[in-house]
């Protein structure tokens, strides 16, 4: 599958997700990728997985993943999953999704 394929199947499939931790509304963005679910920060044009720290390394080259194209088309057509938590659940989130890395 290639690029325009992979991001438009990931929103469409609702992959990009927006948990909201409640009453703090404490929010942590995720795109579930082939594998793993990946923590994303859109407006920092970060992720945690391994295709975007090699597109950094590589001079002159993409400067972004496809969890994070996902994540911006996702918010642009307003697909966007959002799931709401309680505050008590936040730190075994956190871990879980530190535990993926």
């Amino acid at each position: 599958m290639n690029g325009p394929d992979r991001i438009e199947s990931v929103v469409s499939e609702n992959r990009v997700k927006l948990h909201v931790f409640e009453p703090s509304k404490r929010a942590v963005w995720t795109v579930v990728g082939k594998s793993k679910e990946h923590w994303i920060d859109p407006d920092s044009h970060y992720c945690s997985c391994r295709g975007y720290y090699y597109c950094l390394a590589v001079p002159g080259g993409k400067k972004t993943c496809y969890h994070l194209d996902s994540a911006q088309l996702a918010i642009r057509q307003q697909r966007v999953e959002t799931v709401h938590f309680s505050d008590d659940e936040f730190g075994d989130f956190v871990s879980g999704l530190v535990s993926d890395l």
